[in-house]
């Protein structure tokens, strides 16, 4: 496949997530080797760059054993998250932005220096915090191959940040936390941050040798999205969605009640 179909298969892509509109699989047109479907990738971040939507960090997928097994893959993957995706704390989610739109609860980490291929992982981390992460397939019907899933930014798009906390007092404690996700108070998911690759700090070693191989920066600043502690929950408009990690803290976001709107 050439650089010029790869580029197609991008703006394909950008298109439906700018028109919040599902396409077919790629897989179903035609067959991508993984490092094709990161040359989309990358040329779809390129799209948003250019339009001054700058990269912010990185966010892992399949960092769930079972999920892995579901999915028939072996190792995790990346994605890169832009600036226009974060929400901040206060603002609502507009649901009519998005196809399939679902929450987990994660944790976040902060560098505190740029993080290179040969450097001690965790000595680049600052801060830790709990978060949020919103995932969206652009695909018909949530359904895709590994190869779809990595061309389509591993489904990114949407994260919430609770508050940073630094990393040195609180790593022991995030190895097997209890994780939270609430809707309007009423419990969804429970789990556990050990979920995350069995303990969430392996997932900077793991974002560290990834962004390496596939040719993304992580300067100082950059966010680590470590991956899910339980399973994804759709989203529905109206709903005050929380997650807690203990010895964290909580993170939460309202979607709005009429979709389309910036109503709370």
């Amino acid at each position: 496949m050439t650089e010029a179909n790869l580029d197609e298969l991008a703006l394909r892509l950008d298109e439906a997530v700018r028109d919040a509109r599902a396409i077919a699989q790629l897989s179903d047109e035609q067959p991508l080797t993984l490092d094709q479907a990161y040359a989309v990738q990358r040329a779809g971040i390129a799209l948003r760059v250019g339009r001054g939507d700058p990269v912010v960090g990185v966010k892992l997928g399949f960092t769930s054993e079972a999920k892995a097994r579901q999915m028939g893959v072996f190792d995790v993957i990346i994605g890169q998250l832009a600036a226009s995706t974060e929400v901040a704390l206060g603002d609502t989610v507009d649901l009519a932005t998005m196809v399939h739109p679902r929450v987990e609860p994660e944790v976040a980490f902060r560098l505190g220096k740029e993080l290179s291929p040969d450097d001690d992982p965790l000595a680049a981390v600052a801060e830790v915090a709990p978060a949020l992460e919103i995932i969206d397939s652009r695909y018909r019907d949530f359904r895709f191959s590994l190869e779809d899933v990595v061309a389509d930014n591993t489904s990114a798009a949407g994260f919430v940040l609770g508050a940073w906390v630094p990393f040195a007092a609180h790593s022991q404690a995030i190895a097997d936390a209890a994780v939270g996700l609430a809707f309007d108070g009423r419990e969804r998911e429970t789990g556990s941050t050990a979920a995350i690759l069995g303990d969430p700090r392996q997932a900077v070693a793991a974002a560290q040798r990834l962004a390496d191989r596939y040719g993304m920066p992580l300067p100082a600043g950059s966010i680590i999205l470590a991956g899910a502690a339980t399973a994804a929950v759709a989203l529905a408009p109206g709903v005050l969605v929380e997650a807690s990690v203990a010895g964290l803290g909580s993170v939460s976001v309202r979607t709005a009640q009429n979709p389309g709107s910036n109503d709370g």
